[in-house]
């Protein structure tokens, strides 16, 4: 019996206001390389995500080597992303690009304790790609599309992250939902181009699996 080949985990398409609440993480084996989710407030899991804005700052915080930090900013907040000699093409991406640029990252959720206990929330770049205003704006589009549909599954029976969520989150799901349509609505009052053609750059090929579905594939190794 032949074996399939690994694939990746679906990359997520969330806004920065969601995902800077998604302090809580996990996995769902005790092998050691078992892949760690993030739980989006909205009930999803995410081992890797997907988004579109703009780079308005980027820095080089390293000591010793480069460590690049970019910030990057969606209608709903703020994603912050880290790039070191681990991630030499995100990190190179960052010192070329100036801000302010659209950009279009997938990556994987960060997250670490401040002194005070506070968790913070950032992305570990896998891909940064410059791309244009249209492109964004299909971003912010489906992504609302994407976040008004979990809010909408929350209360489903069966839905198991929706109850991780419940457990470990103080967060009414409809917030997200209003800031989605509140992104919608300033794309329906900006003077782009009608939102059509294709759903997503070259770089977010990654936000589906290889079969097309939007559920997770093998976890890579």
């Amino acid at each position: 019996m032949s074996q399939s080949a690994p694939t990746r985990e679906v990359a997520r398409r969330v806004f920065a206001s969601e995902f800077n609440d998604a302090g809580f993480t996990f996995t769902e084996s005790d092998d050691e390389r078992a892949p760690v989710y993030a739980l989006l407030p909205t009930g999803e899991s995410s081992n890797r995500v997907f988004f579109v804005g703009t780079l308005t700052e980027k820095e080089d915080v390293g000591d010793d080597s480069e460590y690049w930090r970019g910030r990057i900013v969606d209608p709903t907040g703020t994603f912050f992303v880290y790039a070191g000699q681990y991630q030499p093409e995100a990190a190179s991406k960052l010192r070329d690009l100036e801000p302010p640029a659209y950009v279009a990252v997938v990556g994987k959720p960060r997250t670490y304790e401040t002194d005070d206990g506070t968790v913070r929330v950032s992305v570990r770049p896998e891909s940064i790609t410059e791309v244009d205003a249209d492109t964004r704006d299909r971003w912010v589009a489906e992504t609302a599309k994407r976040t008004i549909e979990r809010v909408a599954a929350f209360d489903d029976e069966g839905n198991e992250y929706a109850r991780m969520a419940r457990e470990e989150y103080d967060f009414d799901p409809e917030t997200y939902k209003a800031a989605a349509l509140s992104a919608l609505e300033d794309l329906d009052e900006g003077d782009g181009d009608e939102l059509a053609g294709d759903d997503a750059p070259d770089a977010a090929s990654d936000e589906t699996a290889p079969d097309g579905s939007d559920s997770a594939g093998t976890p890579e190794p």
